[in-house]
């Protein structure tokens, strides 16, 4: 014991104990004034007694009571915290024993801290079915500051109906290095630890195995905001607390409501016996080695309590990703916003785009739209998420789809877009018109907006962490503006996402099937004519899992599946039909994902599906989202197992079918496209792969699984150009989508030409060479360089083209080659080349 108040002399002891003297109400809408008034706190026979009194007529609050505290005069670090005391009881009565930081190290409340060792309210006030009310309860105060501010805690009741009302009890937390459990007569019934962050194979964090206590603070070397998962706030000094409040926000709206004022008088007292402060000698810096447990001490079903902590954002690790704020449904984590306005931003029906965000402006300047920040984030399951675009700031845009209901009333108002970083760190503001599209806000129409991620960098936008996004009037000018927005994202246009197709219609040789320990051999059969060639799994009485395997020692390639890319929106999906059913009834049937050889995973039951089915004797979809597989311990940067089966031990005698295995991004598999697909696994009617004067002829060949059936060129001695070449009489038309098309293609290249000097080149024809633009390949909008064997995209504007002297309206001839007589040797595949509006 390093610290105690027996309450053993004739007056409250002032070398211990402060009285704070306030009529403040605690920040609660309370009902008391603190004094030091002998009749609100005095000792008697060993005992600190605290009552709650009427005030006097006139006086600034309807009671008075009293607050000790310890602050300046002992303060604590770790160790067992207990009182042993009599509460009072009564609608409207709230004592408390608590602990909060003395020097704020993370700031103000909360985020420094607070720990509560006991607080009741109403005792003994008739509870909804009509109970005295017994509950005690132990509660953490930490997080972001208020409003945004998380508590977690638990309740607890005497056994055998004792109230605490009645008489004396020990109440009592043991604080150690990150954990703190709450006891009444040394009974455990809760505990509470600090967050465990769950990493990836690349060592960055990427969910929370345990979710506990964080805070929000803002480091005073260099002024950022930190959000951290550690000990804090909970690792520095905190002092005691000793109060008996009257009212509230809690105690008067539950119970029997109010306040009772005939409950507080100098009979219904806090009656304290004494408070004590234990040191744990094993190791007093951190607390630990006198733990006092019991079974089920840290068992969520039991005494752990979950926290409210954050969930970490995916981290950084250069790859190139897409954000969606908003395209008709809210993004959790981007608040619609109006900064000064008033106005709250609402969702309203749109007959061309569905829900749709609706922002206002009327007298007070404002400016409005999305954002990313703490304060503004009202989603419960909402997390400030700045985005990453600096990998995409060659190929990213921001664009959004806007329509203009009314007007401002004053004429002319320029209307402006402006994004922020890092909390206003770094900032950009253009006119609306200098978007791609150029064009002004017109009263009832839709209209695009798109603004190269490279425009804004180049104004000196940091796009490493975006998290505004601000469409408006000049400021001032406003009043009266009424439009919709739709469709905001920061996004490529043309990106190819990250996805692997596991089976389909035959086995992947990287990704083969597998029983793990049933000693079976999975088969390839033939189904019906929607699915044809499908994976069959037979389960014998060997319990077993069964599925899919990258892993090298199972006959994989190795290569194990990063889905970062798609963390937000992609899925694992597949095909399942159960051709025997097992034998032990009603036996669930499972889906299981492992990452990095069995280092991390995720097991749910196949009912959790997106669709929420259970296998039957008819094909069904079974689609699982990887953010929630993720939340559910899975590291995603390195999937190398999925799994599908009966839970262990009861699949004997099922039999069952899989088919259209995949992770992949919904909707990005292939953009929907407004034109020509030229090439995609096969060529477009009416068109040839083409070598226009070396004599040989291009090939379709199979790729890799991404790619599958693809164009191959080979280029010999013979100078020659190669690529796509229409029938004669055969052009296309790509005028109507000059503003906004593309000229799209992907390549790969095999082997390099022979010659040093050589330039890949790109070049198109229209009207039967009437007219022709060659570029470098460089000149793409990706501006990158082949390199062999890797898969690259080029992209080039319609604008661009026509701007060069392309007539678009009758295209003929897409060509792809090393500029003329340098080619000899180079081999190289092209694939998903496009003309149109994508």
């Amino acid at each position: 014991m390093v610290w105690s108040d027996e309450f053993s002399g004739s007056t409250i002891d002032t070398a211990k104990w402060t009285h704070e003297i306030d009529c403040a109400g605690g920040g609660n809408q309370e009902a008391q004034c603190y004094t030091d008034a002998p009749e609100n706190s005095w000792i008697e026979d060993g005992v600190l007694n605290i009552a709650a009194l009427k005030a006097a007529e006139g006086a600034e609050k309807p009671y008075t009571s009293a607050r000790l505290t310890t602050k300046g005069k002992a303060d604590f670090l770790y160790g067992r915290i207990e009182m042993r005391a009599k509460l009072p009881v009564g609608q409207g009565s709230w004592p408390a024993f608590w602990m909060l930081p003395t020097d704020n190290v993370y700031g103000i409340w909360p985020r420094s801290g607070e720990i509560d060792i006991v607080e009741a309210v109403n005792l003994k006030a008739k509870d909804a079915e009509g109970n005295p009310e017994a509950h005690v309860y132990g509660t953490l105060h930490y997080g972001r500051e208020w409003p945004k501010n998380e508590q977690s805690g638990k309740a607890y009741t005497l056994p055998d109906n004792v109230n605490p009302g009645d008489d004396f009890h020990t109440y009592a937390i043991e604080w150690q290095q990150g954990e703190i459990r709450w006891y009444v007569d040394d009974y455990l019934y809760a505990t509470q630890r600090r967050s465990e962050l769950r990493y990836n194979a690349k060592e960055q964090p990427v969910g929370l195995a345990y979710k506990g206590w964080f805070t929000e603070y803002f480091d005073q070397s260099t002024g950022d905001l930190n959000l951290t998962w550690g000990n804090q706030p909970f690792d520095e000094k905190f002092h005691l607390m000793l109060n008996f409040a009257v009212g509230g926000n809690w105690p008067t709206n539950v119970n029997e409501t109010g306040i009772d004022e005939t409950a507080f008088n100098s009979e219904n007292k806090y009656q304290v016996d004494y408070v004590r402060v234990y040191q744990c000698n094993a190791n007093p810096d951190t607390g630990k080695g006198c733990e006092t447990v019991r079974p089920g001490y840290d068992k969520l079903d039991d005494a752990l309590v979950e926290g409210k902590a954050p969930a970490p954002t995916p981290p950084s690790d250069g790859v190139a990703k897409d954000l969606l704020i908003f395209d008709s449904m809210p993004n959790p984590n981007w608040a619609a916003w109006d900064c000064c306005g008033g106005s709250t931003p609402d969702l309203v029906a749109d007959a061309d785009k569905g829900d749709v965000y609706r922002f206002v402006v009327g007298e007070s300047p404002t400016v409005n739209g999305f954002i990313s920040r703490s304060a503004f984030i009202t989603d419960p399951e909402g997390v400030p998420s700045p985005f990453d675009a600096s990998p995409i700031e060659s190929t990213g845009v921001l664009s959004f789809a806007m329509k203009l209901v009314s007007a401002p009333a004053a004429p002319d108002v320029t209307w402006s877009v402006k994004l922020e970083s890092n909390e206003g760190a770094t900032a950009v503001e253009v006119p609306i018109t200098d978007s791609t599209e150029g064009v002004l806000p017109t009263v009832g129409q839709w209209q695009t907006y798109s603004f190269p991620l490279s425009l804004l960098a180049s104004k000196g936008l940091d796009l490493s962490a975006i998290d505004v996004v601000m469409v408006f009037p000049a400021w001032g000018s406003g009043n009266g503006a009424e439009y919709l927005m739709d469709e905001v994202k920061i996004a490529r246009p043309n990106a190819t996402l990250p996805s692997v197709v596991i089976f389909a219609d035959n086995e992947n040789p990287d990704w083969p099937m597998w029983d793990c320990c049933g000693g079976s051999t999975p088969t390839v059969v033939s189904d019906d004519a929607e699915h044809g060639i499908v994976s069959e799994f037979s389960i014998g009485s060997e319990p077993t899992v069964m599925g899919y395997t990258n892993r090298t020692e199972f006959g994989g390639s190795g290569a194990t599946f990063d889905a970062s890319a798609i963390f937000e929106k992609g899925l694992i999906q597949f095909d399942l039909k159960v051709v025997n059913a097992p034998t032990t009834p009603d036996a669930p049937w499972l889906f299981k994902v492992e990452s990095n050889n069995g280092d991390s995973a995720a097991e749910v039951a196949l009912t959790t599906s997106v669709e929420g089915v259970a296998p039957t004797a008819e094909w069904q979809t079974f689609s699982f989202s990887l953010a929630d597989l993720s939340a559910a311990g899975l590291d995603i940067s390195a999937i190398d197992v999925l799994m599908i089966f009966p839970a262990w031990g009861q699949g004997e005698g099922a039999v069952y079918r899989i088919d259209n295995v995949k992770i992949s991004q919904p909707g990005a598999e292939g953009p929907a496209l407004d034109g020509l697909t030229l090439f995609v696994d096969q060529i477009a009617d009416a068109w040839s792969i083409w070598d226009c004067c070396s004599g040989s002829t291009p090939a379709v060949v199979s790729d890799d699984n991404e790619h599958g059936a693809v164009a191959e060129y080979v280029i010999g001695e013979q100078p020659t150009v190669v690529g796509f070449f229409a029938d004669d009489g055969v052009y296309y038309d790509a005028s109507a989508a000059v503003s906004t098309g593309v000229v799209r293609f992907d390549m790969k290249v095999v082997s390099s030409p022979s010659d040093p000097s050589s330039e890949w080149t790109f070049k198109i024809e229209s009207g039967d060479a009437s007219s022709a633009v060659e570029l470098s390949l460089s000149d793409s909008v990706e501006g990158v360089e082949p390199v062999v064997g890797q898969w690259q995209t080029y992209t080039f504007p319609l604008q661009t083209l026509a701007d060069a002297g392309l007539d678009a309206s009758a295209i003929d001839v897409l060509m792809v080659f090393p500029s003329w007589g340098t080619g000899d040797g180079a081999v190289f595949r092209l694939d998903n080349a496009i003309i149109g509006t994508p």
